[in-house]
């Protein structure tokens, strides 16, 4: 095997990763990452934010899976920074498909690198645009960026007055919209819930369960992932009171609860291909276990998981000819010596020319056999020499 070569080594990278060889996995994928460095282009800049990759292009498909994987082990390794910027290179490459949809981890890795700034930034100028909201990891993490901006004590009074109020808004809008996410995550982090949350229908099962497949698979990843920055006994605290103050809301029935519950019946309903891409390689349990069945039941590889279905092909492999089956053993041995070989037979009269350059390489062939008779008949085995007194006349002390 080529020890460069990139598919191979994103396949290996995989196998040892599921034999619980983290170290080789990871010197395997930063293999692959130097192996694809050197065949960039001089004018290609990853620090220019400017150079775009299409994912449907089979070339493509393996530089971006090497960074996703490679921030993977930065992260596991304890390094949310540099992980947080392989993540903003990776949607840099193509910010408006995102095909690994890094959009829902970018949160998670914005938090642990303490990255509140640039988490609420970028909300609020995608937010327009790509409706950010409507992601479970954005609804909960942004509202959960600006609470710890307000626990900072660089920032005015005035500011921090208006993250508590900017977080607490957003937080309520959360758990309206996503009533699902609130038991799964008290449960990761081992929190009972009062009687009044405990027994009420809005955040009970029925809100787990009418919720379709692909709002499932989102809040799976989002509560697999975060619920540990949920355990602090602050941030816990701040949740009960918006939690009680979303209930009493609910209780008033106001409009803006039948609206996100129409919002939810309307949307969600599939998957696109890109979240699925991106649960498959989450390499977490939860989500993956919500992949709807026409995803699980085809067969995924480790170094192209779910290509698009539009992928645009660069080349294709040439045919190979085909060639009589009742050829004799003698034939296909040299025709796999020399493929143009044909029998006498098989000589196309299509012209002199054609017809002459078959014959000479018959003739060669014959010249070729010839010299393996002879080499065959000239071959002589000798034998061993005898040892005329083989007890030997050694004197015995």
């Amino acid at each position: 095997m080529n020890p460069y070569h990139v598919d191979s080594l994103l396949q290996l990278s995989e196998v040892c990763r599921m034999q619980e060889d983290q170290e080789m996995a990871r010197d395997l994928v930063e293999r692959a990452l130097y192996s694809l460095e050197c065949a960039f282009h001089p004018v290609f800049s990853l620090t220019s934010g400017t150079c775009r990759l299409d994912y449907r292009r089979p070339e493509n498909r393996a530089f971006y899976l090497s960074l996703f994987k490679h921030m993977i082990f930065l992260e596991k390794r304890g390094c949310p920074r540099t992980a947080l910027e392989f993540c903003k290179l990776i949607l840099s490459l193509d910010p408006e498909n995102d095909p690994l949809c890094v959009l829902l981890l970018i949160d998670l890795l914005s938090l642990r690198a303490r990255e509140y700034s640039f988490l609420t930034r970028m909300f609020q100028e995608w937010e327009g645009h790509r409706n950010l909201s409507q992601l479970p990891n954005f609804a909960f993490s942004v509202p959960l960026a600006y609470f710890l901006l307000s626990q900072q004590e660089a920032l005015s009074e005035a500011e921090l007055s208006q993250a508590r109020e900017r977080a607490a808004h957003l937080l309520q809008h959360a758990l309206i919209m996503f009533p699902s996410v609130l038991m799964p995550l008290l449960d990761h982090c081992s929190v009972q819930p009062d009687s009044r949350v405990a027994s009420h229908s809005f955040f009970g099962l029925q809100a787990q369960i009418s919720q379709p497949p692909a709002l499932n698979q989102l809040v799976s990843l989002y509560v697999g992932r975060t619920h540990s920055l949920w355990k602090d006994p602050a941030i816990m605290a701040w949740l009960e009171t918006n939690v009680h103050e979303v209930l009493r809301r609910v209780d008033t029935s106001e409009p803006v609860v039948e609206e996100f519950a129409q919002k939810r019946k309307v949307r969600y309903q599939s998957a696109p291909r890109n979240i699925s891409r991106h649960v498959i390689l989450s390499e977490l349990k939860e989500a993956t276990a919500a992949l709807p069945l026409e995803v699980t039941s085809q067969p995924v590889i480790g170094f192209d998981p779910l290509p698009p279905l539009d992928s645009i092909t660069s080349y294709t492999r040439p045919e190979r000819t085909t060639h009589p089956s009742n050829e004799s053993t003698l034939s296909l041995f040299f025709r796999s010596l020399l493929p143009n070989f044909t029998l006498q037979g098989e000589i196309r009269q299509d012209g002199d020319e054609e017809a002459g350059a078959g014959q000479d390489l018959n003739q060669g062939v014959n010249r070729l056999m010839a010299a393996m008779r002879d080499m065959l008949a000239n071959i002589q085995f000798q034998e061993p020499p005898r040892d005329e007194n083989p007890d030997g006349d050694a004197d015995w002390d």
